[in-house]
């Protein structure tokens, strides 16, 4: 397979699994068994390439934040926003300095989607219970509680450590059990993703150019391409999953983590 055809199908797939609850880490390294091994830095900082998307569909609110950060209210979003981030960002060059790389193995990828997905199943359905659709429509900027924030930040670390468990997806869930609507939970978790993901695909480009410049300058047309596919794909799933949750839950997302986990299990089991 050509090489710029493969980064362009891993583009399609970063950024159409990036900011859905399904984990594009994980579909990244899976998809990689069949077209191939990329470096540890491409898969990391095509990620980057999905932010734009956020950039792009919540300008509105990122406007908001941009000129009314003196305000009480926003400022206190900010904060506790900043408080998420840098749990993450201790959290993950504390592991990096430890030691700790980014699993390429399919079977502890695949038990992170079937929990998740069971964790989707049953969060929604306790939701269902207290509701009578999916309370979707924010319009003023929420109250972010210190829980939510920590927690936040906390969910974003298991994502890194465990590929499969999706960074939008743990932290979803993680919003949701606390009592944020659906709306509200995806709001910050995609905001959070701004930060997060630029940070570390920049983190990961250093470092690789520090390690090996010339491997790097010879990759850069192909993480440009992959970057740009990543971008214009997210937004286009970011647009259509805020429609689909203004009608829809989770629920999808979860049988679909459960059904994919099991069928890579069961080839994994078969010998594949």
């Amino acid at each position: 397979m050509p090489d710029w055809l493969q980064v362009i199908l891993l583009g399609l797939i970063e950024g159409i699994t990036e900011f859905l609850p399904i984990s594009s880490t994980g579909h990244l390294l899976l998809a990689e068994q069949w077209l191939g091994k990329r470096s540890e830095h491409f898969t990391v900082f095509i990620q980057s390439g999905a932010v734009l998307a956020v950039l792009a569909v919540f300008k509105e609110r990122l406007l908001e934040l941009a000129t009314e950060w003196k305000q009480p209210k926003t400022s206190d979003y900010l904060v506790k926003m900043g408080v998420s981030f840098v749990i993450t960002a201790i959290g993950g060059l504390s592991l990096k300095a430890a030691g700790w790389e980014l699993t390429d193995n399919a079977t502890p990828i695949a038990w992170a989607l079937l929990v998740g997905g069971v964790l989707f199943i049953v969060i929604e359905r306790q939701q269902a219970l207290k509701e009578t659709k999916p309370s979707t429509e924010v319009i003023s900027l929420p109250q972010i509680t210190w829980t939510v924030a920590v927690a936040f930040g906390m969910a974003q670390l298991v994502a890194m450590v465990f590929p499969g468990a999706s960074r939008s997806g743990t932290t979803i869930l993680i919003g949701i059990s606390l009592g944020m609507m659906r709306r509200e939970a995806v709001e910050y978790s995609f905001l959070l993703g701004v930060p997060t993901l630029l940070s570390a695909g920049a983190y990961q480009l250093a470092s690789a150019i520090k390690d090996n410049p010339t491997a790097v300058h010879e990759e850069a047309p192909m993480l440009v391409l992959g970057t740009v596919v990543s971008a214009v794909t997210a937004f286009a799933a970011v647009k259509w999953l805020l429609t689909y949750l203004q009608r829809n839950n989770f629920m999808a997302f979860g049988w679909y983590r459960i059904v994919l986990g099991s069928v890579i299990l069961i080839y994994l089991a078969k010998g594949g």
